[in-house]
């Protein structure tokens, strides 16, 4: 475990994921990226919530600032696009071999119609994927 992927959105199992980077990372002595993901895509009810850019930099800075504080300077990436697929890119694109992310726990209404990101994570990237809950 040499490069981890934090892919991080503020909820209380990013939170989760947070704390278990910072153990692997601190065990390990990983390099850490942190990744917030901006979506583009259009959803039936509006505007998704979290399209706002300025959320996505609030939450890497709380990331960066909780890994600091155990002495990890990470890497904070903020690319557009699908959450799912651009966090399998940017694991691929920058050898990752770990992606820590946390699970929302929506059941099987809310995959249906939004997705879940961190099944999609789990069964299609290439890296070691850990879900926390």
């Amino acid at each position: 475990m040499n490069r981890i992927l934090l892919a991080y959105d503020g909820t209380g199992p990013a939170i989760r994921a947070l704390e278990t980077t910072v153990e692997l990372a601190t065990r390990f002595g990983a390099f850490v990226g942190v990744v917030s993901v901006v979506p583009v895509r259009s959803v039936a009810m509006g505007i998704d919530p979290w399209d706002d850019r300025p959320v996505h930099d609030g939450q890497l800075r709380e990331a960066q600032d909780r890994l600091r504080q155990v002495g990890i300077e990470p890497e904070l990436i903020e690319p557009y696009g699908d959450p799912a697929w651009t966090i399998e890119r940017i694991a691929a694109e920058r050898n990752f071999d770990t992606i820590v992310i946390g699970s929302r726990g929506q059941g099987a209404l809310g995959r249906f119609f939004a997705g879940s990101v961190s099944e999609h994570v789990a069964t299609h990237a290439d890296a070691t994927v850990i879900v926390t809950h």
